[in-house]
């Protein structure tokens, strides 16, 4: 079972934690992370671009001059794509870039994704974070003392105080535990969570 230790604000270790092996010590599997993280990024994708084939563009219904004897190469239409204002060759039009992938290996990659952090010690587990009043000079204070920057910190619910004291610090992101996915995990470089985070996450995916 993976021991990882367990911090408090002011960063010093208060003791160890367990972390469940079904969860946090799977195998990993690399493809299952690559196939969701594709997917993830994919269905972030709006789809709307669009422009005009030479069909689309109005205008050019003419020949601009006559097939032979001008001197000029033939032209039959001035919307075609090698004029200005012509056609786009190929041109892209609205479509949807989603892709499905299934819900086992969705949480096969969720708990790959959490095994590479506590295999590569990148897992920092706080004892809490709660704070009375947003201060972000507070959690600069204890990133300082996690020796840590580039961090994504889960807590278990979302906490508006929490939040509006990280979000200017510039490489940190604060997330409550329902919306993890796999594409934050790796993203950044520590992964900050709370002992409640912890307990939540383990009981959805153990």
């Amino acid at each position: 079972m993976p021991t990882v230790g367990l911090f408090n604000k002011e960063g010093n270790k208060v003791g160890d934690i367990e972390l469940s092996e079904n969860v946090f010590g799977v195998e990993i599997k690399a493809y299952a992370v690559h196939q969701v993280v594709v997917a993830l990024l994919a269905n972030k994708r709006q789809g709307n671009q669009s422009a005009k084939t030479r069909s689309e563009v109005s205008g050019g219904g003419i020949k601009p001059w006559r097939q032979k004897g001008t001197g000029r190469a033939r032209q039959g239409s001035i919307r075609a794509p090698q004029w200005i204002h012509g056609g786009i060759v190929f041109a892209p039009k609205p479509r949807d870039y989603r892709i499905s992938v299934p819900k086992s290996m969705r949480r096969v990659a969720m708990k790959s994704a959490l095994t590479s952090k506590v295999v590569e010690n990148e897992i920092i587990v706080l004892e809490s974070l709660d704070i009375e009043t947003p201060k972000t000079k507070e959690m600069v204070k204890m990133l300082a003392a996690l020796k840590t920057k580039k961090a994504l910190i889960v807590v278990a619910e979302s906490n508006e105080n929490v939040y509006k004291s990280l979000r200017n610090i510039e490489g940190v992101s604060v997330i409550p535990a329902n919306n993890l996915n796999v594409y934050d995990i790796l993203k950044y470089d520590n992964f900050i969570i709370t002992k409640d985070a912890v307990s939540k996450i383990e009981e959805v995916y153990a």
